[in-house]
C-alpha cells in the first residue's frame, strides 16, 4: 500500500510540474462556490437522478452550453445539436464513428496536437499533414496534397501549438474546400476564450453555411481537467446520426458533475470565472515572459502571441529543443519540444511552456535560472 501511495503521488506530481501545458490556474478556481453547488446538488439528488444518465448529456447542461456559445462564440445552435462527452478524445471518437470510415483521409495540422493524430490512426484514418504558417492552416497545401480527404481537424482560434489564428481568407477557403469535397471540419476550440490582444474571435462554425463544421469544446481548460466533460455541436442534419451513435458509444459523464456545471453556468459563475481568468492569464503571461527573457534572452526568443495558455521559446544558436526539453523533465519541470510535434521537413526548434501557474516575477526568474543551468 505504501508503494502504491508513493506511485500515485509521483504520478500526480508529474501532472502538476512548473510549465505544465494545458493546466489552468488551479489556485484561482472558485472552489468555495463549486463546493456549495456540489453540496446542493447532492442534497437534491432523487432516485431518478441515480439511473443511467442521458446518452446525449443532461438537458439543462446542453441548454446552458447552447446559450453560452451563442453569446460568446457567435454560434447559433439549439440544445438538440449539443452532445456531452467525457473529453476531447471521446469527442473525436464520436466524430470518427459517426461520419468517417477506416481508410478515409484526414487533414491534421503540422505542427499539431499529437493525441489527435494518435486517435485518428487508431481509428484507421489516413493522416494528411498540412503545414501551418503565420495565418494558420495552409489550406492550399492541403488541397494540393490531399484534395479528397474526408475531414480536417483544425484549431482556428489559437493553433495548437503555434498559437496563431486562422485568418479570414483561410477560414473561407477551408469552408469552400469542405463544401466542394463533401468533407467535414472538426473545429477544436480548446482555449478560444483566452485571447489577450482583442476580444475572442468568433468561431469558424459561425461562418458555416453548408453544415460542414462540427464544433468541439471542453471544460478542461476553463474549469479543471479532472471535471472530464467536453461537448460537441453538430450540424442540424447530422443530429439523428449522432443520436444513433451516442446511444451505443456515448459517455456523457456522471449526471452529478453535469448538474454542478450547468448550475455553475446558469448562475453566472462560469462567465465571471472566464473574465477573471482572461485578465489573470494576461498578467501571468507578461510575468512569465519578462522573467524568463531577463535570464534567457541571449539563448531563447519568446514569440509574441495573441492568446493561449503557453509560451513559445525559440532556440537561438546551436541549442536543440528536444535535448533541452528532456533535461528540463529530468530536473522536475514540464517541457515540450516543438520539433517533436511535426512530421514535415524543416521543423523549427522551440520549447512549449505553460505559464498559467507562474504567479510572481521571482518565480519566473527562478525557473529561468534552472533552465539556464541546463543550457
Amino acid at each position: 500500500p505504501a508503494a502504491a501511495s508513493a506511485s500515485s503521488a509521483s504520478a500526480l506530481a508529474s501532472l502538476n510540474r512548473p510549465f505544465q501545458m494545458g493546466l489552468p490556474a488551479l489556485d484561482a478556481f472558485p472552489r468555495k462556490v463549486w463546493a456549495r453547488l456540489a453540496a446542493r446538488a447532492i442534497r437534491a439528488t432523487q432516485p431518478d437522478d441515480m439511473v443511467c444518465p442521458p446518452y446525449r448529456g443532461q438537458a439543462a447542461l446542453r441548454a446552458a452550453i447552447a446559450t453560452y456559445l451563442n453569446l460568446s462564440r457567435g454560434i447559433v445552435c439549439s440544445p438538440s445539436q449539443v452532445f456531452i462527452t467525457s473529453g476531447y478524445r471521446n469527442t473525436l471518437e464520436l466524430v470518427t464513428r459517426a461520419l468517417l470510415q477506416p481508410g478515409d483521409g484526414v487533414w491534421v495540422e503540422d505542427p499539431g496536437f499529437p493525441p489527435t493524430s494518435e486517435l485518428l490512426k487508431h481509428a484507421g484514418m489516413k493522416l494528411a499533414p498540412v503545414a501551418v504558417d503565420a495565418e494558420g492552416l495552409v489550406v492550399s497545401h492541403g488541397v494540393a496534397t490531399a484534395p479528397r480527404a474526408r475531414a480536417a481537424v483544425v484549431t482556428p482560434a489559437h493553433q495548437c501549438p503555434l498559437c496563431v489564428s486562422l485568418s479570414l481568407p483561410r477560414r473561407l477557403a477551408l469552408l469552400d474546400w469542405a463544401a466542394q469535397a463533401d468533407a467535414w471540419i472538426v473545429e477544436d476550440d480548446y482555449d478560444g476564450e483566452y485571447r489577450y490582444a482583442s476580444r475572442p474571435l468568433p468561431a469558424l462554425q459561425s461562418l458555416d453555411r453548408d453544415g460542414r463544421v462540427l464544433y468541439a469544446g471542453t471544460f478542461s481548460k476553463v474549469l479543471f481537467p479532472a471535471v472530464r466533460l467536453a461537448y460537441l455541436v453538430v450540424p442540424p442534419a447530422q443530429v439523428p446520426r449522432f443520436e444513433q451513435v451516442s446511444q451505443t458509444f456515448g459517455s456523457g459523464g456522471p449526471i452529478l458533475t453535469q448538474t454542478i456545471v450547468s448550475d455553475f453556468m446558469n448562475e453566472g459563475h462560469f462567465a465571471r470565472h472566464i473574465q477573471r481568468m482572461r485578465r489573470l492569464y494576461a498578467e501571468r503571461r507578461q510575468i512569465a515572459a519578462q522573467g524568463l527573457d531577463a535570464v534567457l534572452g541571449k539563448h531563447l526568443r519568446i514569440d509574441p502571441q495573441p492568446g493561449g495558455m503557453h509560451l513559445i521559446l525559440r532556440m537561438k544558436g546551436r541549442h536543440t529543443d528536444r535535448a533541452l526539453a528532456e533535461r528540463m523533465r529530468q530536473d522536475g519541470m514540464a517541457a515540450l519540444a516543438l520539433s517533436e510535434r511535426t512530421v514535415l521537413p524543416h521543423a523549427a526548434s522551440a520549447l512549449l511552456l505553460g505559464f498559467t501557474n507562474i504567479d510572481t516575477p521571482q518565480r519566473a526568474r527562478e525557473l529561468g535560472k534552472r533552465i539556464l543551468k541546463l543550457l
